[in-house]
Protein backbone atom coordinates (compact mmCIF):
# COMPACT_ATOMS: atom_id res chain seq x y z
CA UNK A 1 0.00 0.00 0.00
CA UNK A 2 1.82 3.30 -1.07
CA UNK A 3 0.50 6.72 -1.56
CA UNK A 4 1.60 9.52 -3.41
CA UNK A 5 0.03 13.39 -3.07
CA UNK A 6 1.05 16.20 -5.47
CA UNK A 7 1.27 19.57 -4.23
CA UNK A 8 2.47 22.72 -5.57
CA UNK A 9 -0.15 23.33 -8.83
CA UNK A 10 -1.26 26.66 -9.28
CA UNK A 11 -1.59 29.90 -11.62
CA UNK A 12 1.01 31.82 -13.37
CA UNK A 13 1.95 33.85 -15.94
CA UNK A 14 4.25 33.00 -18.87
CA UNK A 15 7.86 33.80 -17.56
CA UNK A 16 7.25 32.66 -14.00
CA UNK A 17 8.27 29.56 -11.56
CA UNK A 18 6.33 26.92 -9.76
CA UNK A 19 8.23 23.74 -7.71
CA UNK A 20 6.00 20.71 -7.28
CA UNK A 21 6.56 18.00 -4.56
CA UNK A 22 5.36 14.53 -4.99
CA UNK A 23 4.93 12.91 -1.00
CA UNK A 24 4.88 8.93 -0.99
CA UNK A 25 3.39 7.27 2.73
CA UNK A 26 2.62 3.82 3.31
CA UNK A 27 4.09 0.47 4.65
CA UNK A 28 7.15 1.48 1.71
CA UNK A 29 10.27 -1.10 1.27
CA UNK A 30 12.09 0.88 -1.32
CA UNK A 31 11.11 3.91 -3.94
CA UNK A 32 13.47 3.07 -7.29
CA UNK A 33 12.10 5.42 -10.41
CA UNK A 34 10.56 8.82 -9.75
CA UNK A 35 8.68 10.45 -12.74
CA UNK A 36 6.77 13.58 -13.58
CA UNK A 37 3.71 13.12 -15.95
CA UNK A 38 1.42 15.60 -17.63
CA UNK A 39 -1.80 15.62 -19.30
CA UNK A 40 -3.18 18.78 -21.27
CA UNK A 41 -6.76 18.52 -21.90
CA UNK A 42 -7.49 16.57 -25.28
CA UNK A 43 -3.84 15.47 -25.56
CA UNK A 44 -2.01 12.72 -25.08
CA UNK A 45 0.10 11.96 -21.26
CA UNK A 46 3.66 13.01 -21.51
CA UNK A 47 7.24 11.73 -19.70
CA UNK A 48 8.41 14.96 -18.44
CA UNK A 49 10.95 13.63 -16.45
CA UNK A 50 12.56 10.88 -14.40
CA UNK A 51 14.69 10.64 -11.64
CA UNK A 52 16.50 7.14 -10.04
CA UNK A 53 17.43 6.40 -7.06
CA UNK A 54 20.69 7.68 -6.69
CA UNK A 55 19.93 10.87 -8.54
CA UNK A 56 20.71 9.68 -12.43
CA UNK A 57 17.88 12.74 -14.78
CA UNK A 58 16.51 12.80 -17.74
CA UNK A 59 13.79 15.39 -19.21
CA UNK A 60 11.29 15.83 -22.33
CA UNK A 61 13.29 17.80 -25.15
CA UNK A 62 9.78 20.25 -24.46
CA UNK A 63 11.27 21.12 -21.13
CA UNK A 64 14.98 20.56 -21.24
CA UNK A 65 16.92 23.57 -19.77
CA UNK A 66 13.87 24.81 -17.81
CA UNK A 67 12.67 22.29 -15.29
CA UNK A 68 14.69 20.15 -13.23
CA UNK A 69 13.50 16.97 -10.70
CA UNK A 70 15.16 15.91 -7.69
CA UNK A 71 14.64 13.92 -4.87
CA UNK A 72 15.22 13.53 -1.25
CA UNK A 73 14.88 9.96 -0.18
CA UNK A 74 14.62 10.62 3.50
CA UNK A 75 11.37 12.38 3.37
CA UNK A 76 10.50 9.95 0.61
CA UNK A 77 9.69 13.04 -1.48
CA UNK A 78 10.29 14.15 -5.43
CA UNK A 79 10.52 17.23 -6.84
CA UNK A 80 9.95 19.33 -9.98
CA UNK A 81 11.33 22.59 -10.03
CA UNK A 82 9.61 24.31 -13.09
CA UNK A 83 10.97 27.97 -14.69
CA UNK A 84 10.57 30.43 -17.29
CA UNK A 85 6.68 28.82 -17.61
CA UNK A 86 5.07 28.79 -21.06
CA UNK A 87 1.42 28.74 -21.86
CA UNK A 88 1.97 24.82 -23.30
CA UNK A 89 2.99 24.08 -20.28
CA UNK A 90 -0.69 24.16 -18.66
CA UNK A 91 -1.14 20.24 -17.92
CA UNK A 92 -2.35 18.28 -15.20
CA UNK A 93 0.79 17.06 -13.76
CA UNK A 94 0.96 13.56 -11.90
CA UNK A 95 3.60 11.90 -10.16
CA UNK A 96 4.97 8.24 -9.98
CA UNK A 97 7.02 6.02 -8.25
CA UNK A 98 8.42 2.25 -8.68
CA UNK A 99 7.99 0.77 -5.31
CA UNK A 100 8.50 -2.52 -3.35
CA UNK A 101 5.92 -3.28 -0.39
CA UNK A 102 6.04 -5.78 1.90
CA UNK A 103 3.57 -8.75 1.32
CA UNK A 104 5.03 -11.30 4.17
CA UNK A 105 7.69 -11.72 6.85
CA UNK A 106 10.23 -12.01 4.08
CA UNK A 107 8.63 -11.17 0.72
CA UNK A 108 8.09 -8.14 -1.19
CA UNK A 109 6.43 -7.08 -4.55
CA UNK A 110 7.39 -4.12 -6.96
CA UNK A 111 4.59 -2.25 -8.54
CA UNK A 112 4.11 1.12 -9.98
CA UNK A 113 1.88 4.07 -8.28
CA UNK A 114 0.33 7.40 -9.50
CA UNK A 115 -0.72 10.19 -7.41
CA UNK A 116 -3.96 12.24 -7.90
CA UNK A 117 -2.70 15.13 -9.97
CA UNK A 118 -1.87 18.93 -9.44
CA UNK A 119 -2.94 21.43 -11.72
CA UNK A 120 -0.68 23.81 -13.20
CA UNK A 121 -1.95 26.46 -15.39
CA UNK A 122 0.24 29.01 -17.25
CA UNK A 123 -1.69 32.49 -18.70
CA UNK A 124 -1.36 36.16 -18.59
Amino acid sequence: QVQLVESGGGLVQPGGSLRLSCAASGSIRSINTMRWYRQAPGKQRELVANITYIGVTNYADSVKGRFTISRDNAKKTAYLQMNSLKPEDTAVYYCTADASTYISSGDFRVRSYWGQGTQVTVSS
